[in-house]
């Protein structure tokens, strides 16, 4: 079994960060209580999610783990494909440096392991089919 811990980004972690101090800020000023306790239990509850995701390999299957929401099981034979992408979408990975997987027929989901090329070769070992498609500028 190996497991890869999500690649956290810093293009998620400032601007969320920065809205949240801002509005603890606000809150503290305008002596707004539940305010400012929701907001904290927010933070938590992100701070949770961002550290918690992690992607497994296990014999011949990719679990994708994220918080108590995101628990997704893949035969790693079903992967066509995996491309680099910076897309925004919400999905299971702490940065918008991801990759894309394509599966089973119509299925896809975006990750972001921290050590994607040492979970791209692990991947590629089981499924040696497997098309990679790397961004053209790095």
């Amino acid at each position: 079994m190996k497991v890869y811990k999500s690649k956290i980004g810093m293009e998620l972690v400032i601007p969320i960060s920065v809205l949240f101090s801002w509005i603890i800020y606000t809150s503290v000023m305008e002596k707004k209580w539940m305010a400012l306790l929701i907001i904290i239990l927010t933070s938590a509850f992100i701070c949770y999610t961002f550290l918690s995701t992690k992607y497994t390999i296990e014999k011949e299957n990719l679990n994708i783990k994220c918080g108590f929401f995101v628990s997704k099981n893949i035969e790693i034979k079903t992967i066509r494909k995996i491309s680099e992408t910076h897309n925004i979408l919400s999905s299971p990975a702490g940065s918008i440096d991801r990759l894309e997987i394509v599966y089973n027929k119509f299925d896809s989901i975006l990750i972001s392991p921290k050590d994607k090329k040492r979970f791209l070769e692990d991947l590629k070992i089981i499924n040696p089919e497997l098309e990679i498609n790397y961004r053209k500028n790095k």
